[in-house]
């Protein structure tokens, strides 16, 4: 499958970049770094649903500010996030009438989401799209566990879903990073039923996206100055790890997860660290773009990690299959 790298010709680049989390997020390491944050939560909503609406509401209207653009030069609006039929993205995003993509990848949706957009813009008379993706704690512990008053004790493996959003304006020149290249991922089945364990379905197939772009491209992990995993968190950064060096591949000096940034293991009980929609979006928008801005890094691996599931599919007891888009991302 070495055909399934898009390498592009004229590729295409990230102008903006915006973000928005709630208070727990705030209080962790990266907390100074996002460009908005709600210690309520609810970001003027009535419901944690109506809260991830109006979330995804304010990561693109904070995009928007920062291109000093107005909506309607929008070509398209590629977005996801973790409720039921990707509901938030359309509630909270319907106002402003862009053309628009619902995109459901699990945690991985804002690297699909960014595929998808730099794909868009590269084949066709377009010129800017967004890709944004969000998630709330609240809203999909409601959906996917129990609701916060049952007051469940969670599993050390669990993670915790950021409540975060992370927006990207693309056009296809203009910006101080590009999208060099794009590999859909696999979906595979490990064979992981817990629900607590998400980082143990994801890393499979994290490495084998990983291996599969290394061999189509012929590079190594060196050839890179960040690996960067979306949110497989201690349990699944450590299970990749493994998997690739039983390959003989290491990226231990390379990588990066956003699961593992985002809060602070010492002072905020996140059991495991992050995941959902919005963690890795928010982490790549607030603190890897402006870094590859500054130089500090020059080219990176971007892979979104997502476990494919529904609310359904858990009670069911249903395998837990992975997933993990790559996105080749270049400073110039």
């Amino acid at each position: 499958m070495k055909n399934s790298v898009v390498r592009f010709s004229s590729p295409p680049h990230i102008l903006y970049a915006a973000s928005a989390v709630g208070g727990e997020e705030k209080h962790g390491p990266l907390g100074s770094c996002f460009d908005f944050h709600d210690e309520s939560d609810k970001f003027g909503g009535d419901t944690w649903e109506h809260a991830e609406a109006h979330l995804a509401s304010t990561v693109f209207s904070l995009l928007m500010k920062k291109s000093n653009m107005d909506h309607r030069q929008i070509d398209l609006l590629c977005a996801g996030d973790l409720e039921n039929q990707c509901v938030a993205s359309a509630e909270g995003l319907m106002a402003f009438g862009v053309p628009y993509m619902g995109l459901y990848g699990a945690c991985s949706t804002s690297g699909e989401g960014l595929m998808a957009a730099a794909l868009a813009l590269a084949s066709s008379e377009m010129q800017y799209a967004v890709s944004l993706t969000t998630s709330h704690f609240c809203a999909a512990e409601r959906q996917f566990r129990t609701p916060l008053e049952y007051g469940a004790q969670r599993s050390p493996t669990a993670q915790w879903t950021a409540t975060a959003g992370g927006g990207f304006l693309l056009g296809k020149e203009g910006g101080r990073v590009k999208i060099s290249a794009v590999m859909p991922g696999r979906m595979i089945d490990s064979g992981i039923r817990d629900a607590s364990n998400m980082g143990a379905a994801m890393a499979p197939a994290a490495a084998d996206s990983l291996l599969r772009y290394l061999d189509s491209t012929g590079e190594t992990p060196y050839d890179y100055d960040a690996i960067i995993t979306g949110d497989l968190a201690k349990e699944g950064s450590s299970i990749l790890c493994e998997l690739l060096e039983k390959e003989g591949v290491s990226i231990k000096k390379r990588h990066f997860d956003c699961g593992m940034l985002l809060y602070d293991y010492d002072e905020q009980d996140v059991h495991a660290g992050a995941s959902g929609c919005g963690c890795s979006a928010s982490v790549l928008a607030s603190y890897f773009l402006p870094r590859m801005q500054n130089g500090d890094f020059r080219r990176v691996l971007f892979m979104a990690t997502g476990a494919l599931m529904s609310p359904s599919s858990i009670f069911q007891g249903g395998n837990i299959v992975g997933i993990a888009p790559v996105i080749c991302l270049e400073g110039i």
